[in-house]
């Protein structure tokens, strides 16, 4: 029986009101003397407290999210695997953040992996022109080492999206910035037996950010956009996951045959390259740019996912400038490039009863 399933916490309401009914009907017939009746009616009075204790311990746990299985309780998950804390995704509150963003904490459910999430959401999600629409959404993912508030104190977000947005140059749409490596671990995106971190990304802050706001389900409605390893995977999980994510932009990544410093198995790495990941021709647009002279992501990066990409899946030309390093003030150089190409294929917000492109296009006319 699961710790959080319903099963388990039905048990737990049976037991208590069992508990506390026979209780009631056996208090005044005991029997024996007065020493052994006081000790039955305590026993009794123990067994209630024991099971709404039981009651109590499963309502927070499945409310808070601090243990997923029987096997998390010693804190090991029963192997290797890294396993948080955290409330679950229903149940993760959003309190105001930095530059006008809302901040959470939660646990997924799938990856088991909690993290810090910002979501900033753009002045038209609130406006009631907009109160039906879905709006796309922006994932922005930082470096390692690294965090998701970077973008918030070093990258100057969501102000640089807010004002593309407010001068009709992007779409408006909802900016998220996750964690990227919770716990500290580094797997580059990618699912290992230590860290579910492409579980985490693909499929967790995806169901947080449905559960809470309104946001396009079609993956041409949801856009990774990174830099450094960030950029890798933004690149490697549009290939790898093209139903939830439609578009993939990286600045300056991680070379996409895979660092053996990060995975050291050349299997798993192999199998996670955004190279190998691009066989399989999934039809999702992406986007890299960097510089002639950042050392750490040459241009020939980028040249070999060129080589690798093949239609459906789209490359965009390599946006590469002459000059600058592996920092933030080349990466807000390469930006202004990635956005706008990102607005050319970015779905925009839609009306909850608009299906497909045409919904979008009667969108666009109607909200300019």
């Amino acid at each position: 029986m699961s710790l959080t399933g319903l099963g388990f916490y039905d048990t737990t309401i049976v037991a208590t009101l069992l508990a506390v009914t026979t209780t009631m009907l056996l208090w005044s017939r005991v029997r024996g003397m007065v020493a052994l009746r006081a000790l039955q009616r305590i026993a009794m009075l123990v067994m209630c407290q024991l099971c709404a204790i039981v009651l109590t311990m499963t309502w927070v746990n499945n409310h808070f999210g601090l243990y997923a299985s029987w096997s998390d309780l010693p804190g090991t998950g029963g192997s290797g695997h890294l396993v948080m804390s955290g409330p679950p995704p229903e149940t993760a509150d959003f309190s105001p953040a930095a530059r006008g963003t809302e901040s959470t904490f939660f646990r997924g459910p799938a990856s088991r992996l909690a993290g810090e999430v910002f979501v900033w959401t753009p002045p038209q999600y609130h406006q009631a022109a907009y109160k039906h629409d879905r709006f796309p959404v922006i994932e922005l993912l930082h470096g390692v080492p690294g965090e998701a508030q970077d973008w918030l104190i070093k990258g100057g977000m969501p102000g640089r999206l807010a004002t593309m947005m407010a001068h009709g140059t992007l779409e408006p749409a909802i900016v998220v910035m996750p964690t990227l490596n919770p716990g500290g671990v580094d797997t580059d995106c990618t699912d290992t037996p230590r860290a579910k971190v492409a579980t985490w990304l693909a499929k967790d802050v995806p169901r947080l950010l449905s559960r809470h706001f309104r946001v396009l389900s079609d993956p041409k409605g949801w856009a990774l956009a990174g830099l450094s390893t960030g950029g890798f995977c933004a690149i490697k999980l549009s290939l790898q996951y093209p139903k939830k994510f439609g578009i993939g932009a990286g600045m300056d990544s991680d070379p996409f045959t895979g660092d053996p410093a990060v995975l050291a198995d050349t299997a798993l790495r192999t199998a996670n390259a955004p190279v190998t990941l691009a066989q399989k021709r999934p039809p999702v647009q992406l986007f890299a740019g960097t510089s002639a002279q950042d050392h750490w992501s040459p241009p020939s990066h980028i040249f070999a996912l060129q080589r690798a990409v093949r239609y459906p899946t789209v490359l965009a030309p390599p946006y590469i400038l002459s000059r600058g390093g592996h920092n933030w003030g080349t990466w807000g150089r390469i930006e202004p490039a990635l956005f706008a190409w990102m607005n050319t294929v970015l779905a925009p917000p839609q009306s909850q009863t608009s299906r497909g492109t045409l919904g979008g296009v009667f969108h666009k006319i109607l909200h300019p």
